[in-house]
């Protein structure tokens, strides 16, 4: 659509050669694709570059540094945003472009995300509709940082876009289980520099109540073995969590 604003693709990349390909074809209608990777020692780069994207690399120094660098870097008005694993559906490519073309007061767009685990694209769970403003005004948006998670809070109305987000967060469970086994610490780290000091009790609480949560209250028993397992392993993350950031506090305690 020839009305609409000039647009950006942004990725950032570590060793993403698994889903890079279809990311970047998915967002062919970008002006510009730009990815920014964090030294790769994969395909990631070359794949990059014969999808036609402009590649920087830049040591990684948490997603908030890495943003600000690509957002410097960006010199259109409007940005897509898009992990290396996400790959945006036919649709919503359609609804991206139609709603650039008039995009009203809004100075974002929230996408759709279905997310790919154990056997299937989840549609309960809490992971669905999981809506992300990733189509966004560059000027009227910053970087939200929640170790370990991160996420764009733009700044004026949003309005919703059709079609989905295809994300493939992990290879298989083992992979799952190793970012668990990262994301818990940092986050147990957090916990801890806030001040907090939980014991295996809260721990245990947590755990549960995270099981209920996705099982039961937001229905991932409709998703079948998957919805199972994601609850077990959610069980397994938010016990973790409090589990190590007790074992912290405590280190902190004796050596203080």
């Amino acid at each position: 659509m020839s009305s609409r604003p000039p647009i950006t693709g942004l990725v950032l990349t570590k060793d993403g050669e698994r889903h890079l390909e279809a990311c970047l074809c998915s967002l062919a209608f970008c002006d510009e694709i730009l990815v920014v990777d964090s030294e790769s020692t994969d395909r990631t780069r070359d794949i990059a570059a014969a999808c036609g994207a402009r590649v920087l690399v830049r040591h990684w120094t948490g997603p908030a540094d890495q943003f600000r660098f690509a957002f410097a870097e960006i010199h259109t008005p409007w940005v897509v945003s898009l992990d290396q694993d996400e790959i945006l559906s036919p649709a919503l490519q359609a609804s991206i472009q139609a709603a650039l073309a008039d995009p009203g007061d809004a100075v974002a767009f929230l996408c759709p995300r279905a997310s790919f685990y154990f056997d299937r694209f989840l549609r309960h769970s809490g992971w669905y509709p999981d809506l992300l403003p990733r189509v966004f005004l560059l000027e009227k948006t910053e970087v939200h940082v929640s170790p370990p998670h991160y996420g764009f809070r733009p700044h004026g109305p949003t309005r919703r876009l059709a079609g989905d987000i295809l994300h493939y967060p992990y290879a298989n469970l083992a992979q799952h289980v190793e970012k668990m086994n990262a994301y818990t610490q940092i986050a147990a780290q957090d916990l801890v520099r806030q001040g907090k000091h939980p014991s295996v009790l809260t721990a245990l609480a947590h755990g549960l109540a995270r099981f209920a949560k996705i099982y039961v209250l937001r229905a991932g028993f409709l998703d079948g073995r998957a919805g199972f397992v994601l609850a077990i392993n959610g069980f397994f993350y938010a016990f973790h969590k409090y589990l190590r950031a007790t074992e912290l506090a405590l280190h902190t305690h004796n050596t203080s």
